[in-house]
């Protein structure tokens, strides 16, 4: 089945169109979610999420796990990856600070996501995956932050190359960009 790419900024309406899009085609959807709750701010955020998606839809909450929980996808005809670069996120901050300009951690995490990719590019399920858009802003002040810019952004690109369709959202609006 289709990999259909959405990116856009934080706040851009990324979200909310995969999830329209995902309600359209009127059949059973699963949402993997990443976000880890790390004060109020983030669960009002998480709780928004919620609220806005219907309650016949499935979860599957692995705020460390990229490929395991594909394995959870059975059962559905559309799985929505919700958000991508928020995975990332929870997976650079286990890395200790001092070991975050070792290349081994981007080559695993690289590996993981072409591995992630080649998995769902195989399921019979419709994926749509959700991930920020970075590389529009400057350059980060943080060795986590530059690694951050630097890996979502090529895994961004990894993303866009499998998917069969994707979409920059700006400001609550959709741009088709593939195909």
């Amino acid at each position: 089945m289709p990999i259909t790419y959405i990116t856009g900024g934080v706040r851009s309406g990324k979200s909310e169109f995969a999830e329209k899009l995902a309600t359209d085609f009127k059949q059973p959807v699963l949402y993997v979610a990443f976000g880890v709750n790390t004060d109020s701010e983030m669960q009002e955020r998480i709780e928004r999420h919620q609220v806005r998606r219907p309650h016949t839809w499935g979860t599957v909450e692995k705020p460390y796990e990229l490929l395991a929980p594909t394995n959870q996808y059975q059962g559905y005809e559309i799985v929505l990856v919700d958000c991508f670069s928020t995975w990332l996120t929870n997976r650079l901050i286990l890395i200790p600070e001092v070991e975050l300009r070792n290349e081994k951690y981007r080559i695993e995490i690289l590996e993981e996501v072409q591995a992630w990719l080649t998995r769902i590019a195989e399921m019979p399920q419709r994926i749509i995956i959700v991930s920020s858009e970075v590389g529009l802003g400057g350059v980060a002040m943080s060795t986590l932050g530059r690694l951050f810019h630097d890996l979502l952004g090529e895994c961004n690109q990894l993303i866009a190359q499998a998917a069969d369709e994707a979409y920059a959202v700006l400001s609550g609006l959709p741009l088709r960009l593939k195909p």
